[in-house]
């Protein structure tokens, strides 16, 4: 019986395995739940991981006047939403901005409207802003115009990935690339999806064993 149980126990863990796309990098247990305080720029409102319980959360750091990286990334995320169908409307792209001086509540509204409704705008104090970057290990740089210096942002451009209940899945590299595996990162972000409804191979074994 043992032997048995066993054998079914790796034939699950086998036929459940899911292989990420190349450009997508498993955190499972590596970075730290969904938690910020900021404010959702359409609404004028203040949130927290609470108020996205239940959606999967692309979390991503940018700014409006973003040349080229930001626009091909939101770009590319919509060919994953739409790739989603009726999926998508369990999805949520939060697009925080670096740059809050230039980004008033209204310009970054109007930026994110752009994109579709799953892009909500987010935008918060310098110590809201800094926590959440800390957190989550992003680099970012503002530097004012001074003579001859232009105005310049720099910033992360990796996507994090957190399931319904805000634990970090996968981080996103490279979706300003000209070609990106819009394919392959569709199915890992609808593997998290329906995850939520699929029962693990660890619960199914326990229930077996349970049942005698």
């Amino acid at each position: 019986m043992k032997r048995f149980l066993l054998l079914a126990a790796l034939l699950v863990l086998g036929g459940c395995r899911h292989d990420l796309s190349p450009q997508d990098i498993a955190v499972k247990g590596m970075v730290p739940a969904l938690d910020l305080s900021m404010m959702d720029v359409t609404t004028g409102k203040a949130v927290t991981a609470a108020d996205f319980r239940g959606k999967l959360v692309m979390l991503y750091f940018g700014y409006t006047n973003c040349p080229d990286v930001c626009p091909a990334t939101l770009y590319n995320v919509d060919k994953i939403l739409r790739g989603l169908g009726p999926l998508a409307n369990d999805v949520t792209f939060l697009f925080v901005t670096v740059d809050p001086d230039r980004d008033t509540a209204s310009v970054l509204a109007q930026y994110t409207a752009l994109f579709g409704p799953n892009i909500e705008g987010l935008r918060g104090s310098a110590d809201q802003l800094f926590a959440l970057a800390r957190r989550y290990r992003v680099v970012f740089s503002v530097t004012k115009p001074s003579g001859t210096t232009p105005y310049e942002v720099t910033h992360s451009a990796a996507i994090y990935v957190f399931d319904g209940a805000g634990q970090a899945q996968f981080l996103i590299a490279g979706m300003d690339t000209p070609n990106p595996d819009i394919a392959g990162i569709t199915e890992d972000v609808r593997d998290v999806i329906q995850s939520r409804t699929t029962v693990s191979p660890i619960a199914w074994l326990e229930n077996l064993i349970s049942a005698g």
